[in-house]
């Protein structure tokens, strides 16, 4: 990135602080929430410390870190005082090896690699974030287990979100956990089984609702409810990390834009430079249909978060097209006015300390040299791959 570019990036955007921890009722579910590096830190470790029978967890990245040497060695505690632990982690996203987490099953802990060795099943990535403790209270979101998810803006740890829940939806996670390990222990399951649980999956009570992402025929209960929502929907909040959705979702978006409302809060700064230009590929429909658009710059961003009309979509799904079509994805969506208020009241927290995109502002960027960068970007995100896009990153 040239140094005008990166003035331009940081220019005008106030000084900014993590929100502190809330907690609100929806839905028949107790939710806490947790935007700051710290306080998931600590939510975390409790939710472990806490546990008396069973914990799983099952993460997309876990490193070999401090934060990660600190997890492994709770979890050897607690399977050395007779919890039962299973640990699952997808072995493309995690750099954590079987040396690493062999003390976990020394202590009589259970370790599980999903997609372990080179197949067509490898291709699959398993991007969920889950923590479940007793089959009675749990963790889930958007953070990894790696040094850069707890860490503070001022040290460009990642702005993410983690939610804590209590009470019925409980139970769907771990019934989908179940699923999950059955198929990672099974070194002969093929491809079509889990897309045959991905696409049967239906779990809900009331206004809250589990949806799975994964490689289906036809569209996940995941995919399917965030596109029926946004053809119908009137007034959107989207505080997204990945954002480069289909023509035909965005062209939804663009007429809530023109009926209603859309807010589009999306990263200034990310450790895929292509993702960013991506998305910025798609401002100029979005600007022309009456989207208010800005850039989060203090920190990377990595949180995940819709609000739809009345709806709250959280968890682990980015809104690109490997998170909404081949990723297995974990999002609960909980209809709830007051939830839906208090969440658009943090995206506006976050939007008050970033970067407004106007349309003199977006077409001072759109040099050729940019614009021909920005749809290399999106190319190499929507059709080619993510790892890819991040070794080339295009310069930006």
């Amino acid at each position: 990135m040239t140094d005008a570019a990166q003035a331009d990036q940081l220019a005008d955007c106030p000084a900014y602080t993590d929100p502190d921890m809330f907690d609100i009722d929806a839905a028949g579910q107790r939710l806490t929430f947790y935007p700051s590096g710290a306080d998931r830190r600590q939510a975390l470790f409790d939710l472990v410390a806490s546990a008396e029978r069973s914990l799983k967890l099952c993460f997309y990245i876990f490193a070999e870190d401090a934060v990660s040497t600190e997890l492994r060695d709770a979890l050897t505690d607690a399977a050395g005082r007779g919890v039962a632990v299973t640990l699952i982690i997808d072995r493309f996203g995690s750099d954590a090896t079987d040396e690493f987490l062999q003390p976990l099953r020394d202590a009589g802990g259970t370790v599980h690699c999903f997609s372990p060795r080179w197949s067509f099943r490898y291709l699959i990535r398993n991007h969920q974030k889950m923590a479940i403790a007793d089959d009675e209270r749990a963790l889930f979101g958007g953070f990894n287990i790696e040094d850069d998810y707890f860490a503070p803006p001022e040290a460009n740890g990642w702005n993410d979100l983690a939610i804590r829940v209590e009470g019925s939806a409980v139970e769907g996670l771990v019934a989908w956990f179940a699923k999950i390990r059955a198929w990672t222990e099974d070194d002969s399951a093929h491809f079509r089984d889990i897309r045959k649980a991905v696409k049967s999956w239906d779990w809900s009570d009331g206004e809250a609702r589990w949806l799975i992402g994964g490689p289906t025929r036809g569209l996940s209960t995941w995919a399917k409810c965030v596109s029926d929502d946004l053809a119908r929907g009137r007034q959107l909040d989207m505080f997204m990390a990945y954002f480069s959705p289909s023509k035909k979702l965005l062209r939804r978006i663009g007429a809530i834009a023109s009926r209603g409302e859309a807010r589009l809060l999306m990263a200034g700064k990310s450790d895929n430079g292509a993702t960013i230009g991506a998305t910025r590929s798609l401002y100029h429909y979005l600007l022309h249909k009456g989207a208010a658009i800005w850039e989060f710059t203090p920190c990377k961003l990595h949180t995940k978060l819709i609000v739809l009309d009345d709806a709250v979509y959280l968890g682990s799904a980015n809104f690109d097209m490997r998170s909404l079509y081949i990723n297995l994805e974990l999002m609960l969506r909980i209809e709830d006015k007051a939830l839906a208020d208090r969440m658009r009241d943090y995206v506006t927290h976050h939007a008050e300390a970033s970067r407004r995109i106007t349309s003199d502002l977006h077409q001072r960027r759109s040099g050729l040299l940019n614009r021909v960068r920005w749809n290399l970007s999106w190319f190499l995100v929507s059709v080619v791959d993510y790892t890819v896009s991040r070794r080339l990153n295009l310069g930006l």
